[in-house]
């Protein structure tokens, strides 16, 4: 088919334009830089802001199914930058599929849209959205998913993966992160990492894009749903960040703070970095607080029903490749 991956060049959307690659099909993508490692490979690497409907207009023109993967993600930071991205591009590309008649649209959203702040073990996609947002990355997600399954019709087919904690090799945000503050003595643990997490390995989350564009169609199961996505083996926060600091050569995290420091060290930085007009993200936020200390775990019945999907990769796989990885290639 012919696929257009919007965020392409970025470390989901290349898993996805790779898997597309890898079993023939025909592909573009649409990225605010340029891509030459994705050009080197045979792809149509277009560049373009999300927001501009010229730019995401060409690129959608002729193909079969976008998959938008495209998206602001973090902790903090101005809202303005969220909401360009995650909403204004959201529309617009949605707005793009409905005027060059594309059929199907797979759209990347997060887990984040239905935290509350309370507990999540096992949760469903009966978990409605939550009533408000402490930081503009969930808010502008939901924002987003709201809008592509609103979209959804006889005419364009959609559906929203929530892929939770995606990491692997090439990582460009759970993993660095991770690393940059352990190596730089500030990598603290939230209620004593306790709380159990999911994550996906990023060649899970990328597989499920692809099963879920294959069973899309008007009036199909996956059409106006969502769906979350992990490997489906929860973990405590503590044994998830010490695994990625082992995988690195680095020892374990042991140093830990209360949630309730944790929540207003977050809000304290927060205003401190708008009052002083910062565009980088504070060390802790509210947003972050409350995701370090609070279970969220996802059912994947409906993801194994509706899509096919079944985790390939384990943790401990998944482990051993980025250990091979990061020892390969040392750095931040």
């Amino acid at each position: 088919m012919k696929a257009l991956v919007t965020g392409g060049g970025g470390f989901l959307g290349g898993a996805v334009a790779g898997l597309l690659l890898a079993r023939g099909d025909d592909v573009r993508t649409l990225n605010r830089s340029g891509a030459p490692h994705l050009a080197a490979r045979g792809v149509s690497a277009l560049r373009g802001d999300i927001t501009d409907p010229a730019a995401v207009g060409a690129a959608v023109r002729g193909v079969d199914v976008v998959f938008h993967v495209a998206g602001k993600a973090g902790v903090g930071g101005p809202p303005g930058a969220y909401e360009h991205t995650n909403v204004e591009g959201t529309r617009t590309v949605v707005t793009a599929c409905r005027r060059h008649g594309v059929g199907r649209l797979v759209h990347t959203s997060t887990p984040s849209v239905v935290h509350a702040g309370r507990p999540i073990a096992g949760g469903t996609e009966a978990l409605p959205y939550a009533r408000s947002y402490p930081a503009a990355y969930p808010r502008t997600k939901a924002v987003a998913e709201r809008l592509v399954l609103a979209a959804n019709g006889p005419d364009l087919a959609t559906v929203a993966l929530r892929p939770h904690l995606v990491w692997g090799p090439g990582d460009t945000n759970l993993v660095p992160g991770i690393l940059a503050r352990a190596r730089a003595g500030r990598l603290r643990l939230v209620a004593g990492g306790a709380a159990v997490v999911d994550t996906t390995y990023v060649d899970d989350a990328a597989t499920a894009h692809l099963l879920a564009a294959d069973r899309l169609a008007p009036g199909a199961a996956p059409a106006g749903r969502a769906y979350f996505v992990s490997a489906g083996e929860p973990l405590p926060v503590a044994e998830l960040v010490n695994r990625i600091l082992d995988a690195a050569g680095l020892p374990p995290v042991t140093a830990s703070i209360p949630f309730p420091v944790a929540y207003i060290l977050g809000a304290a930085a927060e205003t401190a970095y708008r009052a002083l007009h910062r565009d980088d993200e504070p060390p802790m936020t509210r947003f972050l607080a409350r995701q370090l200390a609070t279970a969220h775990w996802f059912d994947l019945g409906a993801a194994r029903r509706d899509l096919g999907y079944a985790p390939r990769v384990s943790v401990d796989e998944g482990m051993a490749r980025l250990r091979a990885h990061l020892r390969a290639a040392p750095g931040p």
